[in-house]
């Protein structure tokens, strides 16, 4: 493996802190979008009984924020349920914004992963084909042994963009789907803690 990094140039080494820093977002965005740690299975009933049962308070909502980004959805709107369903539709898409780009940390980095270390590689491989140019000007190219440096340069550093490049660019497609059916997933809960919440308003107004 040393072999191949020293023979593959100085620029292996962006290479290799690109390939590092890809597999420790891949792994914290594995961790960090669990479906289970950004929506709570049965959050949204745990909330409305506890709110059936008058003890929806400010403790009960900052520790209902720090649940989990629905958590932080449904108290949003909860701070505003004697409000309109048109100011707690609001008061979530304004949280909802926040939490999106929560969800979506460190995935512009591994797009910027993916888009970089096959240009790493492209430049390894121009680099490679110079000294092999210079070789045959200063060397001819009866030696093959005088060219197999640049050659190897070129290829290795190629392979190595490129296998860096293509699981990056691979999760980062996979992230941003689990992003969005997690926010259309929140939205859904959401509005429908709205609603629930504004109907029995609603039925308690009239009555």
């Amino acid at each position: 493996m040393l072999e191949l990094v020293q023979a593959g140039g100085w620029l292996m080494l962006p290479i290799i802190a690109c390939s590092i820093a890809s597999l420790a977002i891949i792994f914290e965005r594995l961790w960090s979008l669990k479906r289970q740690r950004v929506m709570p299975e049965n959050l949204v009933d745990q909330v409305w009984k506890i709110h059936q049962e008058g003890q929806l308070n400010d403790a009960t909502l900052a520790k209902l924020r720090e649940n989990s980004p629905l958590g932080r959805l449904l108290a949003a709107g909860l701070v505003n349920r004697n409000h309109s369903r048109e100011v707690m539709k609001e008061s979530i898409e304004e949280v909802g914004r926040q939490v999106v780009l929560s969800l979506e940390r460190y995935l512009n980095t591994l797009g910027t992963i993916a888009s970089i270390t096959p240009l790493l590689g492209l430049l390894g491989t121009v680099i490679g084909m110079i000294k092999v140019f210079t070789a045959i000007m200063a060397a001819g190219v009866g030696d093959p042994a005088v060219l197999a440096g640049g050659i190897s340069e070129a290829l290795i550093t190629t392979a190595t963009g490129l296998s860096v490049a293509i699981p990056a660019l691979m999760a980062h497609r996979y992230f941003i789907g689990v992003v969005e059916n997690l926010v259309l997933g929140m939205e859904e809960q959401a509005l429908k803690m709205v609603e629930v919440i504004q109907g029995r308003r609603e039925k308690d107004t009239e009555g």
